[in-house]
């Protein structure tokens, strides 16, 4: 990003050029061509949304609603408080809520951004690949979430892809069984993700009859269903809150280690604690977070539709766009059409030319830029248009061709490939 003394850029934006663009789409079309290969439909929601939305019966926390854009939205005498979109999942689940609540399964998948005051100088504007399932699909709706997000990340050829895998149960169920109020609990989780783990040694403190330390529990990784067989073993006990949380996470964890996947346990995973109920997940790739997601079964019902379990991730697309390949060279020969005088005739004929040559599926360019983005293209050479004979004359490899047709052009041009 620019350093703001020398740009106009609004700040924790930015500007992104025709090389990083084609990544960006890269990005996009891998996803979306995974999301509709497996059955998703694909949705867009408004960048503004009325900010009851946001703050109806804790959807986001009072950490959160600080960082989102509001202003009022003027009605002649009157008006709302409305916010630029700074989460796409409740925005889904409202759409969800109003034109298709009853109890059906929805699967649906959008590219959109969100928007979030940040005063660390990091990035206000955040593109997401995202994808929500809602409708009661049972344990085997995490299953299909984890590895539809694998797939379509497969498709990117990323470095060293891990998944991590949590559930919001654990966390709340050791707090609450501390005793202590939804608000404390909070609280206690975001010192827990600031890395303040004398949080372990106060709840601890509150639970004599555990077995083993908790700062196990928060301190320490492990890897796959061995690992939540022994936080089973050695907490569940003590706590029986965590016997669910346990058993739901150990399910999608075994189905994927039957598959060849290998992920890592994490009892603090997700960034925030607000709607997430269930299973929480998480993906790196070469150490950086790409994506993140989790299941959210009360939020259909916070935001007016009746209540359904639902479940999502979405993938960062400025951090893949970092991590993917660069872009090969363009391998697509390109042939430059010109008028051959500076006449309005001669400029006609050379972009009628030029269309009949890209139907023919021809790469041409009317205009040579002065710099190159994404690659130097391959040239076949220059073919100069005129409203006289001879109409075209083909320049190649230091011969020059003429031609009464477009379509004789075609042929020969055909016949070099």
């Amino acid at each position: 990003m620019p350093d703001l003394a020398s740009t106009q850029l609004a700040r924790g934006m930015r500007d992104l050029l025709p090389e990083e663009m084609a990544r960006v789409r890269r990005v996009e079309s891998a996803f979306s061509q995974t999301c509709r290969a497996w059955g998703y439909g694909e949705i867009r929601t408004p960048v503004i949304e009325p900010l009851h939305l946001f703050t109806a019966a804790g959807t986001l926390s009072p950490q959160t609603l600080d960082r989102v854009y509001s202003f009022l939205d003027w009605d002649g005498w009157s008006g709302e408080r409305v916010v630029l979109r700074p989460d796409s999942t409740i925005a889904a689940a409202r759409l969800y809520a109003e034109r298709l609540d009853g109890g059906r399964i929805a699967k649906l998948f959008y590219s959109q951004p969100v928007l979030r005051f940040t005063d660390d100088g990091s990035s206000r504007e955040e593109w997401q690949c995202g994808v929500e399932l809602i409708g009661d699909t049972g344990r085997a709706g995490d299953v299909e979430l984890v590895s539809l997000a694998l797939e379509a990340l497969g498709a990117l050829a990323l470095p060293d892809v891990q998944v991590r895998l949590s559930h919001a149960g654990i966390v709340r169920g050791v707090l609450a069984a501390a005793g202590l109020a939804p608000e404390e609990q909070s609280a206690a989780y975001d010192r827990l993700l600031d890395g303040d783990l004398a949080v372990a040694d106060e709840v601890e403190a509150r639970l004599p009859q555990l077995a083993a330390p908790l700062r196990l529990l928060f301190e320490i990784e492990g890897e796959g269903s061995g690992y939540i067989a022994n936080l089973h073993a050695a907490l569940a006990g003590a706590v029986p809150g965590l016997r669910a949380p346990l058993d739901e996470l150990a399910f999608v964890v075994e189905s994927l280690e039957a598959r060849g996947i290998a992920p890592r346990i994490a009892a603090v995973l997700a960034r925030r604690f607000e709607y997430y109920s269930g299973i929480v997940m998480g993906f790196q790739s070469a150490g950086r977070r790409i994506g993140a997601g989790g299941r959210y079964d009360e939020l259909i019902g916070l935001v007016g539709g009746t209540r359904v379990p639902a479940s999502g991730f979405a993938l960062f697309v400025p951090p893949l766009i970092e991590l993917i390949a660069a872009e090969p060279e363009h391998s697509a020969p390109a042939l430059a059409v010109e008028a051959a005088s500076a006449t309005p005739r001669a400029a006609a004929a050379a972009y009628e030319a030029a269309r009949a040559l890209r139907a023919a599926g021809i790469d041409v360019e009317t205009i040579a830029p002065s710099v190159r983005t994404g690659g130097q293209t391959a040239r076949m050479g220059r073919l100069l248009c005129a409203d006289a004979a001879p109409r075209f004359v083909l320049e190649r490899d230091g011969a020059a061709t003429t031609f009464e047709r477009i379509a004789d052009v075609v042929a020969a041009l055909e016949r070099a490939r």
